[in-house]
């Protein structure tokens, strides 16, 4: 069983920076696609950004440009540097597969001010 803890949320100004970490236990994901996704009030959850096992990457519109996804595989552990930060990047921020497969994790919360 997977179990994927995030962390590294806060409470930024608009413009600040966050680094989010996703600490992945219970089984190796180096090869496995690894995505960001987030969950703002009263909407779906999106996926924001992915990586593959060779660290190529790709984003949503809404964040390229400001945010960068890493791995660091030996480690088990994705990170969302997030850059640029607006109100409307404000969410609950979750790590999981590119399809979803674990279990959920808690997220952690981000909130821009304005």
């Amino acid at each position: 069983q997977v179990r994927l803890v995030e962390s590294g949320g806060g409470l930024v100004q608009a413009g600040g920076s966050l680094r989010l970490s996703c600490a992945a236990s219970g089984s190796t994901f180096r090869s496995i696609i690894m995505a960001w996704y987030r969950q703002a009030p009263g909407k779906q959850r999106e996926k924001i950004a992915f990586i593959t096992s060779r660290a190529s990457t790709n984003y949503a519109d809404s964040v390229k440009g400001r945010f960068t996804i890493s791995r660091d595989n030996a480690e088990n552990i994705v990170y969302l540097q997030m850059n640029s930060l607006k109100p409307e990047d404000t969410a609950v921020y979750y790590c999981n597969t590119i399809y979803g497969d674990y279990a959920w994790g808690q997220g952690t919360q981000v909130t821009v001010s304005s």
